[in-house]
């Protein structure tokens, strides 16, 4: 069984917590709900929206059966058009919180059916929970693939405490302009930030996706970027930035998908849909760019992938 180093990333940690960029050092250990005071308002408790059998990832992560993810609530991002506004939005109520027992029993319920990989979304305020997670479906002797699937908003220092934990890094990459990140997410250094963020999943994981027998990622790094509507030039920011300080050898994962929320109904870019000769032209910057190994997205997708947690089977197939 992989160690799991708690140095830094630890439940004591939440009595000051700067698990992440947003450097709160606020008390999460005190009080719960919305009462604790920290950007992502969440305390030391296991706030999980949702444990699903997700079969949206891409398909060298989860294969026909999918992936079983766990839906972490809140978020340390605050982005306009999140697709899971209705558990990330920090100004909402948290649900109830799950005792570890429940949440591993749940786990490892949908790992039974032959899943192989254990997916956290929207990880990088829930560390602690996340690794005590980690652990204890570990000491019931099952051994997932671990994908860390975070907005790209990280820390280093955490990061590189989880290199012998994490299996697959699956990190969004938002914005390369300063405004947009301020306007939609509210980090206006979500640039600065990512860039170093994905440098170090870079260093731990390279270019490289290590497949098994089956065919399904063991191993990796695999980077998204949602097309945002009237943002092309974001986007080839983001493809610039990847393909000339990392490597267009790298995993992509342009993504097609955005469909908007009821949050942007008054935003004059995000109200409406992609275009899709938004979607080719950014395909057409990766070419330009040199990248060999991109995923890509029906431009149908948007009408497939967005999720409605207020069901008990958040996603349909």
């Amino acid at each position: 069984m992989k160690g799991i180093k708690t140095s830094f990333i630890s439940y004591e940690s939440l009595a000051a917590c700067r698990l992440c960029p947003r450097d709160c050092g606020v008390n999460r250990r005190e009080g719960a709900g919305r009462s604790a005071s920290g950007f992502c308002r969440v305390d030391d408790s296991l706030a999980i929206d949702s444990i699903v059998l997700h079969r949206g990832e891409e398909p060298v992560l989860g294969g026909k059966k999918g992936v079983c993810n766990v839906f972490f609530s809140h978020c340390n991002l605050a982005c306009r058009f999140c697709q899971n506004y209705q558990i990330s939005d920090n100004r909402g109520p948290l649900p109830p919180a799950l005792t570890l027992g429940e949440a591993v029993g749940q786990i490892t319920a949908i790992i039974d059916q032959g899943i192989s990989a254990l997916g956290f979304v929207s990880p990088s305020h829930m560390l602690p929970q996340m690794l005590a997670i980690i652990e204890a479906v570990r000491g019931q002797s099952y051994n997932p693939v671990i994908i860390y699937n975070s907005g790209g908003y990280d820390r280093v220092d955490s990061l590189r405490q989880l290199e012998d934990v994490v299996d697959m890094y699956l990190p969004d990459c938002k914005y390369m302009n300063t405004d947009l990140a301020r306007r939609w997410s509210q980090a206006t250094d979500y640039p600065e930030v990512a860039r170093a963020a994905l440098r170090e999943m870079y260093r731990q994981k390279g270019n490289i996706l290590h497949l098994g027998d089956d065919g399904l990622a063991r191993r990796g790094l695999l980077i998204r970027h949602l097309v945002l509507p009237g943002a092309l030039a974001n986007t080839v920011q983001v493809l610039e930035f990847l393909a000339g300080e990392l490597s267009p050898k790298l995993h992509l994962s342009l993504m097609a998908q955005y469909y908007p929320n009821p949050a942007v109904a008054n935003d004059p870019l995000l109200r409406r849909g992609l275009l899709p000769e938004e979607y080719h032209e950014a395909l057409a910057a990766t070419e330009r760019l040199g990248f060999t190994n991109v995923w890509v997205q029906d431009f149908a997708s948007a009408h497939f992938y967005t999720p409605d947690f207020s069901q008990d089977e958040p996603f349909s197939d």
